[in-house]
């Protein structure tokens, strides 16, 4: 079987050393006479995996002591609401960037808990650049300050983190978390969905200064409560236990491998290998600003629009997968995430060039 490389926005691939590990453990880990995905969650051995997990993704972000790390379900998606649910803090409203899809998305949730502050958006060009800080128009009194640092719909990604002062700022890491370092102590909270850069899908990470823990609005329900799960260190209720397992194995292959720092050099060279093919033809193009292209996912478009299926075909039959663009935009997407490995790319824009001069 030749050489399969996965495109897709999420759930996406995974590194191969991974599953392999994943598949020699299935059946019984470690001696244990269990799979994972049998294990009681409040078991030593699943105890076990979890205390580990949390401990290396600490050590991978720099995570402070004074965070907690929790480990829930429901998506990025459920994080809309219980962001302003727990944040808010006697406070009537809040400020969002808007940028996309996600940021649009987390918008209009949070209007069901208080009011809403645009203080930037990109609408006005197609969500297709990250608004400068010095054009937000920020509230003195707001109770965080709400942005997606990666638009994984668009493409568009912030090379900076934003300064709020005292103000809690939150961040929709989903599509970009763990692709270089950060520094975590700027932010009151980090979430993000797994099944991009994580793992597979099921599994949400929230990171959360503890200051911010224990002053959630009335009436929120309990599960959506952070400090039912920092209280009893994610394990409430049942947790996503098999996602939790292979999150662990991505953030040992990470340390393995360097670290952020080593990633976020192995993702610089992957972006410049697909946007410099990009860029050196006008039969492909990319619709965002040059200054946010996002390292994660590259939406390109054909010249010719009508050549789109035909390139998609031709994509497949050369074993490069999901490169549809999201049905809102259309065009092509490459979701280039820590996994996808250089050849990937390099195949990719081989097959690129190859059809430009079929096409072109």
């Amino acid at each position: 079987m030749s050489t399969i490389y996965n495109f897709s926005a999420g759930p996406a691939v995974l590194p191969k050393a991974v599953l392999e590990q994943a598949r020699d453990e299935l059946v019984e880990w470690h001696g244990s006479g269990m799979s994972v995905m049998e294990m009681s969650h409040r078991g030593k051995e699943f105890m076990g995996i979890a205390a580990q997990m949390e401990a290396d993704l600490r050590e991978l972000m720099g995570i402070p002591a004074n965070y907690k790390v929790l480990f829930l379900q429901g998506g990025a998606s459920s994080q809309f609401a219980m962001v302003p649910m727990n944040l808010l803090r006697g406070k009537t409203s809040a400020d969002y960037v808007n940028t996309g899809e996600w940021s649009g998305k987390a918008i209009k949730e949070a209007k069901r808990y208080g009011a809403v502050n645009v203080v930037a958006s990109s609408a006005d060009k197609q969500f297709s650049y990250a608004p400068i800080q010095s054009a937000w128009r920020c509230d003195a009194n707001t109770a965080y300050v709400h942005y997606t640092p990666n638009e994984t719909i668009g493409g568009v990604e912030f090379h900076w983190t934003p300064e709020t002062d005292e103000v809690p700022l939150v961040a929709d890491m989903s599509s970009n978390i763990l692709s270089k370092p950060i520094d975590v102590s700027r932010f009151g909270l980090i979430y993000a969905g797994a099944q991009k850069n994580i793992g597979p899908a099921g599994l949400t990470i929230v990171i959360v200064r503890d200051d911010l823990i224990g002053q959630a609005v009335a009436g929120t329900p309990t599960m959506y409560d952070y400090k039912t799960h920092a209280d009893n260190d994610s394990m409430y209720n049942t947790p996503p236990t098999y996602a939790m397992y292979i999150a662990g194995l991505v953030f040992q292959l990470l340390k393995r491998e360097g670290g952020l720092v080593e990633m976020e050099k192995c993702n610089i060279a992957k972006a410049d290998l697909l946007y410099g093919c990009l860029d050196a033809s006008d039969f492909y193009s990319s619709p965002v600003a040059r200054e946010n292209r996002s390292r994660m996912n590259i939406p390109f478009t054909l010249k010719d629009a009508a050549l789109d299926e035909a390139f998609l075909k031709g994509a497949s039959q050369n074993g490069l997968l999901q490169l549809k663009g999201h049905r809102s935009v259309g065009g092509m997407r490459a979701s280039i995430y820590n996994a996808m490995p250089i050849a990937g790319v390099a195949a990719l824009v081989d097959y690129m060039k190859s059809f430009e001069q079929q096409h072109g």
